[in-house]
């Protein structure tokens, strides 16, 4: 297949996992064999091939790209309001689509690429497939949380500023999900009402583990977190437990990644000071063989929680929240545990429960292990390529591009 891949972020701009999966995913697909073009917004317009993968960055179609970088109220309404259907966004992508000629469309998330993308392919008569990273398509915040809350469903404000995506959303012929629970969702408030659903979760690269673990002896437990230290995460849940834990002694903290406001720096002098490690900005590889566990409490519905695969490839067992797609990676007593969300003497009891015990700590080590064979390139590689090749069967794109060769 000949795939154009529009993706919201994609390397070497990296926050957080939605980068990284990108990029294993159009890894993934050149590697078996299909023609792949990434289109990536930027600051200027190159060509380029970015880890065997050929990459179009395009200069930004809104009014800015980077919507980490803070804005003026003024400057982050109309940002909304153009992802709503970009006149600009349909015009390149239609550019795109007539240089590259591909088989199929694969959006992989929907930022700053636009809504609009999915009209440009439907007017070439390309079949368009949907991956879903965020609660983006119905929330103003990507999140769905108002202070701190989850919100039951879109609220009103959300509903009018999406009206324009939910639309555009009955162009996909195919929606795919990390998680089960992102994809219904979205089904739940109306999206995406003539595509199909798929789950396909993300990739990792390797199995990094040769062997379960055992629990080490001679030091106290190693309790890691990974990942943006927000409050959506649940960095605050986590701070409180170190605190509930901290009279017990037999329990260290290793912190990787950052946070850009104050409610990062007043939660981390939260934690025990003497056991606890910031290590700041770090790669899984560096992060995971200095941890024996894996706590990932985040008190939002995230869709997916790439950490918690790249954990169990290092055969690190994780304690997530039970709530949203991370959930869905976690078997209770198998490779780890659930928490209840936002409830940080529950996550402190299971964290005591596993570094008490030798024998629970290896059968969890084990069955982590044996997890991250699910998420390895064959596995997802054989679900993707189902997903795409039924879509285009339906839409009968195969036919088509026959045609184009045949006349070309």
């Amino acid at each position: 297949m000949r795939i154009l891949m529009p993706c919201a972020a994609f390397p070497p701009f990296a926050d957080g996992g939605g980068p990284v999966s990108s990029l294993l995913l159009a890894k993934m697909l050149v590697a078996a064999g299909h023609e792949v073009r990434v289109v990536n917004v930027g600051d200027d317009d190159r060509h380029e091939v970015y880890e065997g993968v050929p990459v179009h960055r395009i200069r930004s179609l809104n009014i800015y790209w980077n919507y980490y970088t803070p804005r003026p109220a003024w400057k982050k309404l109309v940002w909304h309001a153009l992802e709503n259907g970009n006149p600009r966004a349909f015009f390149a992508m239609r550019r795109e689509i007539d240089d590259f000629r591909p088989d199929i469309m694969l959006t992989v998330s929907i930022e700053n690429t636009n809504v609009a993308s999915w009209a440009a392919a439907r007017a070439a008569g390309i079949p368009v497939a949907h991956t879903i990273f965020s609660a983006f398509m119905m929330c103003w915040n990507g999140v769905m949380q108002r202070e701190g809350e989850n919100c039951r469903g879109q609220c009103t404000g959300c509903y009018a500023g999406s009206f324009g995506r939910r639309q555009f959303s009955r162009l996909v012929d195919a929606v795919i999900g990390e998680s089960r629970d992102i994809v219904q969702r979205h089904l739940d408030e109306g999206y995406f009402p003539r595509a199909k659903a798929y789950r396909v979760p993300a990739v990792i690269d390797a199995i990094h583990a040769r062997a379960p673990r055992a629990l080490a002896l001679g030091r106290p437990f190693r309790v890691g977190f990974l990942g943006v230290q927000t409050r959506f995460k649940g960095f605050g849940v986590l701070a409180e437990a170190a605190r509930l834990l901290a009279p017990h002694g037999n329990v260290e903290f290793v912190i990787g990644g950052t946070g850009r406001d104050s409610f990062a720096e007043e939660t981390r002098a939260l934690f025990p000071a003497e056991r606890t490690t910031f290590l700041g900005w770090t790669t899984p590889a560096a992060f995971f063989p200095q941890v024996d566990l894996l706590v990932y409490p985040t008190i939002g519905r995230e869709a997916f929680g790439r950490a918690t695969i790249e954990a169990f490839s290092h055969a690190v067992p994780v304690i997530s929240t039970d709530i949203g797609g991370v959930a869905e990676n976690i078997e209770d007593g198998v490779n780890g545990y659930h928490a209840a969300a936002g409830d940080p003497a529950a996550l402190a009891a299971c964290i005591e429960r596993i570094a008490g015990s030798p024998d629970l700590y290896a059968r969890l080590s084990r069955g982590a292990l044996e997890a991250a064979a699910d998420y390895l390139e064959p596995a997802v590689r054989t679900v993707l390529e189902t997903a795409l090749s039924e879509t285009l069967a339906r839409r009968g794109a195969p036919a088509r591009r026959d045609q184009r060769e045949a006349a070309g």
